[in-house]
């Protein structure tokens, strides 16, 4: 009933309003006054904002930060902006993101490690939690449009298939359009799995030239124009997250061929160039010493004139596309820049460029060809050399020595992962020229300590934005960090940032007020009060003078802040290095190993999900041909992996085959032999007999053909391409194979495939949980 807000006047004389409704109705348009709900808007003048994030980027890597890898787009940036020299993150990518986009401590946003695990613990949750806002949340909520581009990981690994659930992906997060991946890696020349907003990208073949990183761009520029032209006057908040450069080391072939021999030197010439230049450039306080190699247990670097030349060979080649792809995404970034420029829109836009987390030790001593499944099989350097005019292209998953992950975190100890300054340290590089005459943003080099739970904060303070303490119902826990405007207009500004608590697969550090306590914890051995380091890092900012002996009590007071830090940011229980926490998992997860039946047409299974089918256990592959076999028919039945390992059964001349991918250029064919007309059930079982190896064997029309005994198991994250019935798409498990046919479709009656998994084998890590359990409880 209307308003009429005269004792109901209104059923007389026509006019009135509505509960809620601002204007006044009379009994037609013309006799009535409307009224519009007003709807957020940005304030007036706000900027765009770009943050950009690249993956594995150490911080030396950039020209503006020492690097001799050409990146005049990102230097002009930093040239014309702010270069932040202590600027921290956490020291894995997952983490890092969660604290970016929410400005809390990442474990107490639910993201306390890579999402690749569901343990059952609040702060190992592996996806954002109900107690945080996103930056996109809350741009979106005052006018914004949100875009987002790249790496996602932030969500559980088993909620990323077409099943979900969503809610801890990109658009339930706060953007309205997403592009890119949501798992941790992908081949850059034939990604496993594109998404957009919430549906998986289906790609048969990939062209040649195709580029994740030149792609992802176009997109992005796309994403921006289409805006633009439809509201000049919204501004947008545009996450571009890098999968580059973190391995698999993929670059296109010009951009490796600019620094062929460029590292004939090796790791400890370059580490010392790159110093130089950064003392050179200002970047240091006064004093700063080079560390000495690295040399911890587990963690230590080989000197390079002790290598062999045939290893220095390979190892310059892998840091050889590891350039290309930084210098790539420079001329991405240019490119960007240019649209930006053309659009009218370069000026007011606030441009951040930061990495995740310190570079990568993940290919260890000698690096890899095959990064899938290198951890699990061991170094092979002689299988890498062989493969050596393959890395950097399609066909290899390379990671470089950690020795190049030294150099590349010049001046800073360790790497990726460790809570040392190698870590976490990162360039940070901040540029708006529309800031810089409004004198919001000032030029040069900021040395104040900054977190990465400090930018939604600064963007917040900014644009005059409150952050909510609820929102959805749900109550938002206060913000870790603060906001760092006024360095970025005052070089003389104090740190806004006064302490911060570090933990990452056992390793801890608590940083206050220029003073570090850090732990380097070695898995499997307790979390001892003697294994603390000190470091006055206001003074000592490459960790080489410990303390801890001379400053018992100010030690003892930073391990009792990391102690109540830990328990408030819900950080326990701590990883004790029994790898336990990757073999728990919620009942529900148990419907992912039962069997399944997948039709032709049905896009590919996503990986994870695939994975669970044969994860250490045999399982039995049911091809139902339908109407039957006819002689011609030929094609790929069941494809599951790529170029970085995988299997498939494919008919070829009339026969059976059973290809296998070791991932390391290794290939093993069973032949199962003629299939006779009218054929309507083939398969293969893959018998998990233990010693981490499969006996396969084919079968024709219920009669066993043939076996294959020591087949490698596919595990680690192999096979990394999700199962395809009827074709093998994008990277092909058998690459000569798809250079004759491409994806092979297969051409006759195919009814069906189903998988049947079953007993572990004997040697499982699954049959073995107990036992570890106990091993992790010496350590509690």
């Amino acid at each position: 009933m209307a308003d009429t807000g005269d004792g109901g006047a209104g059923a007389t004389t026509g006019r009135g309003t509505y509960p809620g409704f601002g204007g006044t109705v009379g009994r037609t348009f013309s006799g009535s006054e409307g009224w519009w709900p007003e709807r957020a808007e940005p304030p007036a003048g706000a900027p765009n904002i770009v943050v950009m994030m690249a993956d594995d980027l150490g911080f030396a890597d950039l020209g503006c930060y020492g690097s001799e890898i050409d990146t005049p787009n990102l230097d002009r940036l930093a040239a014309g902006g702010l270069r932040y020299t202590n600027f921290h993150v956490a020291p894995m990518c997952s983490p890092t993101r969660a604290s970016l986009l929410t400005g809390q401590e990442h474990h107490r946003a639910g993201v306390g490690s890579v999402a690749h695990s569901d343990a059952g613990f609040p702060g190992y949750a592996m996806e954002l939690g109900t107690n945080v806002v996103t930056v996109a949340e809350l741009l979106r909520d005052h006018g914004y449009a949100t875009l987002m581009l790249g790496k996602w990981h932030l969500a559980k690994d088993s909620d990323c298939s077409a099943a979900g659930p969503t809610h801890s992906w990109p658009c339930q997060r706060g953007f309205d359009r997403f592009y890119g991946i949501l798992d941790a890696f992908t081949n850059l020349h034939q990604p496993h799995r594109l998404t957009q907003d919430n549906q998986a990208v289906e790609v048969d073949q990939y062209p040649d030239d195709f580029y994740l990183t030149d792609d992802l761009t176009d997109r992005a520029i796309s994403m921006v124009r289409e805006l633009k032209a439809s509201n000049p006057a919204k501004p947008f908040f545009c996450y571009f997250a890098h999968p580059a450069v973190h391995a698999p080391l993929h670059a296109k072939p010009d951009d490796v061929a600019k620094y062929r021999g460029r590292y004939d030197a090796g790791w400890d010439a370059l580490r010392q160039e790159r110093f130089d230049r950064q003392v050179a450039m200002g970047l240091l306080p006064e004093g700063t010493e080079l560390p000495p190699r690295n040399t911890e247990p587990d963690h230590d670097v080989r000197p390079w004139d002790e290598l062999s030349a045939a290893e220095q060979e390979l190892f310059a080649r892998h840091m050889e596309v590891y350039a290309g792809m930084v210098d790539n995404i420079d001329q991405n970034v240019g490119r960007l820049l240019a649209a930006l420029d053309e659009l009218g829109e370069l000026d007011n836009t606030l441009f951040v460029f930061l990495s995740d987390n310190g570079a990568s030790r993940e290919g260890e001593v000698t690096g890899t060809t095959s990064y899938y499944v290198h951890l699990l099989q061991g170094d092979d350097v002689e299988a890498d050399r062989a493969r050596l005019d393959l890395i950097g292209g399609p066909r290899t998953t390379p990671h470089y020595p950690r020795g190049w992950a030294m150099a590349s975190g010049t001046p800073w100890r360790l790497y990726k992962i460790n809570t040392h300054a190698g870590g976490h340290s990162v360039p940070f590089i901040v540029s708006w020229p529309e800031g810089r005459r409004r004198g919001q943003v000032g030029e040069g080099v900021r040395d104040q300590y900054t977190h990465v739970t400090d930018v939604l904060p600064t963007v917040a303070e900014l644009l005059g934005i409150e952050v909510p303490t609820e929102r959805a119902g749900h109550a938002i826990d206060p913000l870790a960090g603060s906001s760092f405007l006024t360095t970025m207009a005052d070089a003389d500004a104090p740190s806004t940032h006064r302490e911060q608590v570090f933990e990452m697969n056992g390793h801890r550090g608590f940083y206050r007020d220029g003073w570090e306590a850090v732990t380097l914890h070695l898995p499997m051995t307790p979390f001892a009060d003697g294994e603390w380091e000190l470091y006055h890092v206001a003074q000592d900012r490459t960790e080489l003078r410990d303390l801890a002996a001379d400053e018992p009590e100010r030690l003892a007071e930073l391990v009792d802040a990391w102690e109540a830090a830990a328990w408030e940011n819900r950080i326990y229980p701590l990883d004790d290095g029994t790898a336990l926490k990757y073999l728990l998992r919620p009942p529900r997860s148990a419907v992912f190993a039962e069997p399944v039946t997948i039709r032709p047409g049905t896009p590919t299974l996503e990986r994870w999900r695939s994975v669970q089918l044969l994860w250490f256990r045999s399982v039995e592959i049911a091809v139902d041909l339908g109407a039957g076999y006819r002689p011609g028919d030929q094609g790929v039945l069941v494809a599951h992996g790529d170029q970085g390992a995988g299997y498939g059964l494919h008919v070829l001349d009339g026969r059976l085959r059973f290809v296998h991918n070791d991932g390391r250029g290794g290939m093993r064919h069973l032949d199962g032999g003629p299939v006779p007309d009218g054929t309507t059930a083939v398969g293969a079982t893959l018998d998990a007999v233990g010693g981490n190896v499969w006996t396969v064997t084919l079968s024709v029309g219920g009669e066993g053909r043939g076996a294959l005994e020591g087949v490698p198991m596919l595990f680690g994250m192999a096979p990394f391409e999700g199962i395809s019935v009827g074709r093998d798409p994008r990277s092909p498990v058998d690459w000569e194979l798809n250079r004759r046919f491409g994806s092979f479709p297969y051409t006759g009656a195919l009814a069906s495939v189903t998988y049947t998994p079953g007993p572990e084998a004997p040697d499982a890590p699954g049959t073995m949980v107990e036992m570890l359990r106990e091993i992790g409880r010496a350590f509690e």
